[in-house]
């Protein structure tokens, strides 16, 4: 909200006459209205799909007895430990292949994968501590199996999705490296390579790059202050068996 004249002169200093043209051209010059839709878009579907094919692979894990449960569940589990960004050259060979790089899904696919682990582990281990005897009932009073999941022990998950909400969220929004590698049309660039925007080789517009991080901060807090009450309760349930 200063001027690039009253930044350059003291930094901490309070604005003498606030104003917000920085702001509009963050958006109008920095083009961080495209950026935001895009990372809008990419952490939206990324966290739409990673609950939803967590949810499902955790449950039919949680409440089935199968030929190799057990080693399906490990594999899962060790997609945690592997170093993501090792992958970043094999993942771009292949997305080349494919013909998948520079598209608005392009970075939902990784997103996705990556989170799928720890969604798997947190739904796995809290619908455990779900009593059987509840789905059991649901089925006696006549509800399908369809139902007694999407809307008895789907509904009761919702500690763990609010905390899966903000982990898978925050990851998706703040992600770097693959959003570089991975898209190189400007118009499909996300938040983070946005504000590379403001650094020039020699210079750099401070008080323009500032309020771009204004925007770019300011979903985070929403979303976080949003489902905060639950996190706590959702990763003690994730993380503690019944």
């Amino acid at each position: 909200m200063k001027t690039e004249q009253e930044f350059s002169l003291n930094i901490m200093s309070l604005p003498s006459k606030p104003q917000f043209q920085n702001f509009i051209d963050a958006f109008e010059i920095g083009k961080m209205g495209t950026y935001f839709w895009n990372s809008a878009f990419v952490s939206l579907f990324t966290v739409i799909f990673t609950i939803l094919f967590g949810f499902f692979t955790a449950y039919i894990l949680a409440r089935f007895k199968f030929p190799f449960r057990n080693v399906i569940y490990f594999m899962f589990l060790t997609g945690m430990l592997i170093p993501i960004h090792g992958l970043l050259i094999p993942i771009f060979i292949e997305f080349k292949a494919l013909g998948l790089l520079n598209k608005h899904v392009t970075l939902i696919f990784p997103y996705v994968a990556f989170n799928l682990s720890m969604a798997i582990f947190l739904f796995e281990n809290f619908i455990k501590t779900v009593p059987l005897d509840v789905e059991e009932a649901a089925v006696i009073d006549g509800s399908s199996s369809t139902n007694t999941v999407l809307r008895i022990v789907l509904p009761l998950c919702m500690p763990v999705i609010s905390t899966a909400v903000i982990l898978f969220f925050l990851g998706a929004w703040n992600e770097f490296p693959f959003a570089l590698v991975l898209i190189e049309s400007a118009n499909l660039r996300t938040l983070p390579i946005g504000l590379t925007n403001f650094n020039g080789q020699y210079t750099a517009n401070y008080t323009q790059m500032l309020a771009a991080m204004a925007i770019v901060v300011l979903p985070v807090i929403i979303v976080y202050l949003a489902f905060s009450k639950k996190v706590m309760q959702g990763m003690t349930a994730g993380a503690v068996k019944g």
